[in-house]
């Protein structure tokens, strides 16, 4: 069998395309990550309600607030921090 500047053309491609893709991930899971952020609740998205990320500055006021609710007494914590009625309660 004889090598034709196809076949070395053929090989060179796919050992390209092999190692190119193997970056993809790295770099998809970087942009994920911001683009996570941007996409809307009604399609997959971070619900509006939910806790900021670790690791910024809104994050650290949300633990801080988070851990003076904690050591409030029950009764000052308010309406919010009172847990969901159970379901057989609601029934009745």
């Amino acid at each position: 069998m004889t090598i034709s500047a196809r076949h070395i053309a053929t090989l060179l491609v796919v050992a390209l395309a092999g190692s190119g893709l193997s970056g993809c991930g790295t770099i998809n899971e970087k942009v994920s990550a911001g683009v996570s952020d941007a996409v809307p609740a009604w399609l997959g998205g971070i619900p509006a309600d939910a806790p900021p990320r670790p690791g910024t500055a809104k994050y650290d006021e949300y633990m801080k607030e988070r851990e003076r609710k904690r050591l409030l007494p029950a009764s000052e914590r308010g309406e919010e921090a009172k847990p969901a009625p159970r379901p057989e309660e609601k029934a009745r």
